[in-house]
């Protein structure tokens, strides 16, 4: 912009010496002509006058020199105009000059500040273009970060999947296992019981013997006494029953019981202890004036489940259906001329919900709440006994 505005200032100066020059081209032209027509009379003032005034006439020589002077005359004052405007001009141009100078120097201020300016701007576009890389490799790591985040994740939750997996399958074989457990466990507990059972076929439970009378005699002799007062005929040649031993059940006195403690006799020759247990279901036994019921002694776990058909035995005899407790805790009854036999209560109920005329005299709700919670105690029982046979084995392990 600088060069574009310095033209007009060269141009300026170029037209005022080109307008000098003409002005004094001017002027050499108008003296050698006024000269040239002085020289022209210095020469013809040397000639004859009859010459002269027979070539040029006065009055156009005097018409000349007026117009020469008037001549001059313009010509001095189109002088003095040409150097008044051209003065003029010259100090407008020069003004102009000042005032381009000054708008040079602003420009080239405004330039410099806009080169610092933007050279301020190329520096935070620098910064933010660094600034914006550092993010972006940041976030590049954050992104892989993640990345193996969530692949170390999902490794973990593979590992997971197949650890439950195998611990599901660890599960079935476990459950299969304690099932089969369990199984063998019914199994044993069947055939402990039934072992326990025959252990005991020799034996015989005195139930209701006042205990006053272990004071006076011993208890061999009370059950002898017995036998002789009752069935006297399966008394042997000497007029004895060979016994092997005899106690009461259990062996220490708790003072909280009201009822006396059974007494339970082994004795050497099975075939007399039958012969006493049948003789006691055909009558009631007696001992100086006290009923006294004997019957086989059996396990705990089996009196148990002979106990829980106490109430349908009794309700069942009130109908006269002739109700058995077979070995070892099986009900039989005798309906239509037919025996029925039942190894649970709930066969039991079944088969009275299926005849009305048992149904309306059997209060089966009762029954059910009865035996639910006989149940309930059965189902402890055996839990109580797993129980214990995986705290062995676990010793054993």
């Amino acid at each position: 912009m600088r060069g574009a505005r310095a033209q007009p200032n060269t141009g300026s100066k170029e037209g005022i010496n080109s307008s000098k020059q003409q002005k004094m081209k001017i002027e050499i032209t108008i003296d050698s002509f006024c000269t040239g027509n002085e020289q022209r009379a210095d020469e013809t003032e040397g000639e004859d006058p009859a010459k002269e005034k027979s070539e040029i006439p006065a009055n156009w020589i005097q018409a000349l020199e007026e117009l020469k002077m008037q001549f001059k005359t313009q010509l001095r004052e189109a002088e003095d105009n040409w150097e008044k405007n051209l003065k003029t001009k010259i100090s407008h141009l020069e003004t102009e000059n000042s005032v381009l100078k000054a708008k040079i120097n602003q420009l080239e201020n405004e330039a410099k500040e806009m080169k610092d300016e933007a050279k301020e701007m190329k520096d935070e576009v620098k910064k933010m273009k660094d600034g914006l890389q550092r993010k972006s490799d940041q976030k590049e790591k954050d992104d892989q970060k993640a990345k193996d985040e969530i692949q170390s994740l999902r490794t973990k939750i593979q590992q997971l999947e197949l650890s439950d997996l195998k611990r599901q399958q660890d599960t079935i074989k476990q459950n299969q296992k304690n099932e089969k457990i369990e199984e063998n466990m019914k199994h044993l507990i069947h055939k402990t019981e039934d072992l326990e059972n025959r252990s005991r076929r020799d034996n015989l439970r005195i139930i209701g013997l006042p205990e006053d009378h272990d004071k006076r005699k011993s208890l061999d002799i009370i059950l002898q006494e017995i036998i002789k007062e009752n069935c006297p005929e399966i008394l042997e040649q000497e007029g004895k029953v060979e016994i092997d031993r005899i106690h009461r059940s259990p062996p220490v006195l708790n003072p909280q019981l009201t009822t006396p403690r059974n007494v339970i006799a082994k004795f050497k020759n099975y075939q007399t202890k039958e012969k006493i247990l049948q003789a006691a279901k055909k009558k009631s036994f007696k001992y100086q004036g006290t009923t006294v019921r004997i019957t086989q002694d059996l396990a705990a776990s089996t009196l148990k489940k002979r106990k829980a058909w106490n109430t349908i035995f009794r309700k069942v005899r009130e109908l006269g259906l002739q109700p058995r407790i077979n070995y070892p805790a099986k009900l039989t009854i005798f309906l239509q001329g037919k025996v029925w036999s039942f190894n649970k209560i709930e066969e039991f109920q079944e088969f009275v919900k299926k005849r009305p005329d048992l149904n309306r005299k059997f209060d089966v709700q009762v029954q059910n709440s009865r035996e639910s919670s006989k149940g309930n105690l059965k189902r402890g029982e055996k839990r109580k006994t797993k129980k214990k046979i995986f705290k062995r084995l676990n010793k054993l392990k």
